[in-house]
């Protein structure tokens, strides 16, 4: 061999590098590779265990400091309460014990010391377990003066706040391992964890009257002209009366089963979503099959049960696809999970305003919901309901518009006119509620007589839906046109469109005039609907 010629085996071995892989080389490469992602993830798991061995995140000298400076001078007290209002979000329980003595004191008599605070603990039989009076002569010497101390109580403050988000995680990392079984409900416990410490820390507080002039001006100012100061319902008589639903207001919308409840709401979510103004809808009685073949029955034109049965000529499809166009347009999410909590609706609800924009949310309806948690009777639960759901409104700053069933009574009652008293199951529903909406159609209680129609033809195909409680407008009663082939309600005949609201898309219900038949494709511009002996003759699908 010559010299620097490569031995026989170093050759061999180069020929073997170079070699294509075959397959049993490259199974060799991915055992290797799951068997490095396995070692990686337990490295993973290993320091996620050592981060909960660790120290939570705290300011032992912040904390002393910030009670130096409260005995320095009893006056920022009132200041460091705006930012701490319990001794739990110190780190050190000693340190928590005396800030909630302190504050007592200073809520007490406005004033604080040494001598007093050492009196109090020493009369409950605490003082040796916070370090006894040396260790509060300590706090006096921890800082030259008070100056600091909003400083401190934000750095104290902050420091709880991680500590709660350590905690929450903790707690949803053990709600994982327990109840594996369960992602859907973990994940809205666990959001509902991290929303309670957000919300906790943004606690709006007390406005000076000046400022609050400046901002109802500038409100008023900007609102000038116009006759809907909320959210437009489409409805004309309606909104001259509520200017729209207001932001975080809870409009209760109740009537007995088969009034139109359903087909009021979806007519609202309807024209409201035409407007550019995004809407949820919760349904937790129907499918969203069905509320959409509801949406395209009553935007069409197209008796719904035709639809229903697929009994369709050539005019109802090119009516069926104008109104599938016109609904494209209109930003309305469906959900249609039977028995939701009120937890998991706030979940849903939140996540829908932030991701679509949503302006208004639809709940389908109040009595079908659950509180989520052992209540000792159905009033109380829907009481804890109807709370939750006027939070809810507050919080995501929007309408909610929230169907009721009503009691019997009504129809024990002469003109069966219903009253707020009816609202069934909890009197707290009217008491929470901003606006108390009840539909009412006398049609209804004589279909059975062949006599009242001929007797009474002002009121065929009439709705009133009465508002019963408004918190900051007038109460009275709007009437309604009531279609039922269509499922559908319009505007009375002679309502006029308020000021500044958009002229409304086909398929708006605009003012009823008897008589005047359908266009040729929706017909409702003008009014348009079946003859006048057929409205509310009782035909096509029974509302709900």
């Amino acid at each position: 061999m010559e010299p620097g010629e490569p031995s026989a085996a170093l050759t061999k071995t180069r020929r073997e590098e170079n070699r294509p892989k075959g397959r049993s080389d490259r199974s060799s490469d991915r055992s290797g590779d799951r068997s490095g992602d396995r070692s990686g993830r337990a490295r993973d798991w290993q320091q996620l265990s050592r981060l909960f061995e660790q120290l939570p995140p705290h300011a032992i000298e912040a904390e002393m400091s910030l009670l130096g400076s409260m005995l320095i001078d009893p006056q920022v007290v009132g200041d460091v309460i705006l930012l701490i209002n319990r001794g739990d979000d110190f780190y050190k329980p000693a340190n928590g014990a005396i800030f909630d003595v302190m504050v007592e004191l200073y809520d007490r008599n406005g004033g604080l010391d040494i001598v007093q605070l050492n009196q109090v603990l020493a009369d409950r039989d605490c003082l040796d377990s916070v370090g006894g009076l040396g260790y509060l002569v300590e706090l006096a010497h921890a800082v030259p003066s008070a100056a600091n101390a909003l400083h401190y109580a934000r750095l104290v403050r902050e420091k709880a706040r991680i500590r709660c988000l350590i905690e929450a995680a903790g707690d949803i990392l053990h709600d994982a391992y327990n109840s594996p079984e369960d992602a859907q409900e973990i994940l809205e416990e666990a959001e509902q964890r991290i929303f309670r410490i957000a919300q906790e820390s943004d606690r709006g507080g007390a406005e000076a009257l000046a400022d609050l002039l400046r901002q109802t001006m500038e409100m008023i100012e900007a609102n000038e002209g116009k006759m809907i100061t909320g959210v437009p319902t489409g409805f004309a008589e309606l909104d001259n009366m509520t200017h729209g639903f207001q932001r975080g207001e809870m409009i209760i919308l109740a009537a007995r089963p088969s009034m139109g409840k359903t087909a009021f709401a979806l007519n609202i979510a309807e024209l409201t979503a035409l407007q550019k103004c995004g809407v949820a809808v919760f349904s937790l009685e129907m499918s969203r099959q069905q509320l959409v073949q509801r949406l395209l029955s009553a935007r069409s034109g197209v008796n719904s049960q035709k639809l229903r049965r697929s009994m369709l000529n050539a005019d109802d499809y090119h009516r069926l696809h104008v109104a599938c166009d016109e609904l494209m347009d209109a930003s309305i999410f469906i959900d249609d999970t039977p028995g939701l909590s009120l937890l998991q609706m706030r979940a849903k609800a939140r996540r829908l305003v932030a991701q679509h924009e949503i302006q208004a949310i639809i709940i389908d309806y109040l009595q079908l919901m659950s509180s989520g948690r052992r209540a000792e009777s159905r009033q109380v639960e829907i009481s804890e309901i109807s709370r939750g759901v006027k939070a809810m409104a507050r919080e995501l700053n929007v309408p909610v518009v929230c169907l009721s069933q009503l009691n019997r009574a009504a129809e024990q009652r002469e003109g069966h006119r219903p009253r707020m008293s009816d609202l069934r199951e909890s009197g707290s529903i009217e008491q929470d509620a901003d606006v108390v909406m009840m539909l009412h159609r006398e049609e209804y209680y004589h279909q059975g007589d062949p006599d009242w129609a001929p007797n009474h033809p002002e009121k065929v195909g009439l709705a009133e839906l009465i508002i019963a409680k408004q918190r900051n407008g007038p109460t009275g009663v709007v009437k309604l046109t009531w279609v039922s082939e269509i499922t559908r309600f319009k505007d009375y005949s002679g309502a006029m469109a308020p000021a500044g609201f958009a002229e409304p898309a086909p398929g708006y219900g605009g003012s009823f005039h008897p008589g005047a038949r359908s266009g040729p494709v929706t017909g409702f511009r003008d009014g348009g609907g079946p003859e006048q002996g057929e409205v509310g003759s009782g035909a096509g699908m029974p509302p709900i």
